[in-house]
């Protein structure tokens, strides 16, 4: 947790091409008394910023240093190649490493993939950034591989994009400081992980609790009116008629049998 205690927040960063706002989002309904701040950060800093504590948590790409940092794998993305509008590429479907053989294809300085030969022809200098990359793609100096959220967060109208068939893939993943696993941080990994606001990890301070104290009186004497089990009442038993056995719940009923 940081900040003081009566006033609780929680930073998070994230790479670019991740998209947090779905987790955000949920982040607010669930606790609203606390706020999140979004810190985006370079695929190169972003370790830097987790271990100095200038964030609780951030969506990274992998591999980590599981040394000091805790991970969750998310989801692997589509790894596609940038072209301009009017080269061969645009024209298919989709390509291999192979296909790119003859074109210049870029590398920059921040690439997130893993490479263990590098497709096509290198250039004579590597851009330092993806975003140099993209520039160097629509002046027409080469080709550019990338993650398609990558791809996505550049656009260009005068560029497309192909998925590369054999090319490694990224994969993004919740990282955090593994001595700072806070409530809030829990919290958090309940919300990534697609927990209920009610499951025992992951639920806020602030979520009042299903049943109030107390309240077991009330069950009882709810429990002492209702008619026993097989009694008329006028509502349906859910037993089957035939056997007096009842269908488990969610199970699919079938069709009535014709007879002959």
């Amino acid at each position: 947790m940081t900040g003081s205690e009566d006033s609780p927040s929680f930073r998070l960063a994230y790479v670019p091409g991740v998209t947090p706002s779905k987790w955000v989002r949920i982040w607010n309904e669930r606790l609203p008394d606390v706020p999140l701040t979004l810190l985006a950060v370079s695929v190169a800093e972003v370790f830097d910023v987790l271990r100095g504590g200038d964030a609780d948590a951030g969506f990274v790409r992998l591999p980590v240093d599981r040394t000091d940092l805790s991970a969750i794998p998310l989801y692997t993305e589509t790894t596609v190649v940038v072209v301009p509008k009017d080269h061969v590429v645009a024209a298919v479907d989709e390509v291999t490493a192979e296909d790119l053989a003859d074109d210049i294809v870029l590398h920059p300085l921040d690439d997130t993939l893993d490479w263990e030969q590098l497709p096509g022809r290198p250039a004579i200098e590597r851009p330092a950034t993806t975003e140099d990359a993209i520039e160097l793609v629509a002046a027409g100096v080469g080709l550019l591989i990338v993650p398609q959220s990558l791809a996505r967060l550049h656009h260009r109208k005068d560029l497309t994009y192909r998925p590369v068939t054999d090319a490694p893939e990224s994969r993004v993943a919740l990282s955090w400081p593994e001595d700072r696993t806070t409530e809030l941080v829990e919290d958090f990994i309940g919300i990534v992980r697609g927990r209920t606001v009610n499951s025992t990890r992951g639920r806020s301070a602030s979520q009042p609790e299903p049943k109030s104290k107390g309240s077991d009186k009330g069950d009882k004497s709810a429990a002492r009116r209702k008619p026993a089990a097989g009694k008329a009442t006028g509502k349906p038993t859910g037993r089957n008629p035939r056997t007096g056995s009842g269908a488990p719940k969610g199970a699919k009923r079938g069709k009535p049998r014709r007879r002959s």
